[in-house]
């Protein structure tokens, strides 16, 4: 999948506004939800598209937040509760969306 069509763009945007506060989810599973494409995709979609999504609880599959709008998402994770490692990563274990 080179192109991503309007379709694939609502598909993410879609399940990305269905995160709930303090929670998160990574690229892979978004794509894996969608059913096409990969991380590589969604995180097109998310740069070209996310802003009126919450973008900053879509994270790296090594819980590793965004680093677009400044490095804000980690402020933004931190004031919804989300728990951070040591090294500034997302804990996965208790924050992933299932």
């Amino acid at each position: 999948m080179s192109r991503v069509d309007d379709e694939y763009v609502e598909a993410v945007l879609t399940l990305v506004e269905q995160v709930p506060t303090g929670r998160v989810t990574t690229y892979g599973a978004l794509a894996r939800a969608v059913g096409t494409g990969g991380p590589r995709q969604v995180g097109r979609v998310m740069a070209l598209h996310g802003d009126a999504v919450p973008w900053w609880r879509v994270v790296h599959a090594d819980g590793s937040p965004a680093t677009c709008h400044g490095g804000t998402a980690v402020e933004r994770l931190r004031e919804e509760g989300v728990p951070l490692t040591g090294r500034g990563r997302v804990d996965l274990r208790t924050s992933l969306v299932p």
